[in-house]
């Protein structure tokens, strides 16, 4: 396993012990970049506008598509560990 998996894998784990919530913004670029690094790109049908949540989290995973799997996985690394130092 690759030390960048390794990494992403701890960011997983990690990200649960955060003692405040993440702004919805950063929620959002999580679920992004969480979702970039384990699928690839967006795939599927862009949700109604009925479904404020699922629209947004697609729109925000579709800003980076194209990213590649393992610089997704660094991003997501950075973005936790910015939420882990926000909460000190």
């Amino acid at each position: 396993m690759s030390d960048i998996k390794k990494q992403f894998e701890k960011a997983i784990k990690d990200v649960t012990k955060a003692k405040t919530e993440p702004s919805n913004e950063l929620k959002l670029r999580l679920y992004a970049h969480f979702k970039q690094g384990t699928e690839g790109d967006v795939a599927g049908d862009k949700p109604g506008f009925t479904d404020i949540r699922g629209r947004a989290k697609y729109d925000a995973w579709a800003k980076i598509k194209g990213l590649t799997k393992d610089d997704a996985m660094k991003a997501y690394t950075k973005l936790v560990e910015r939420v882990l130092r926000d909460d000190e």
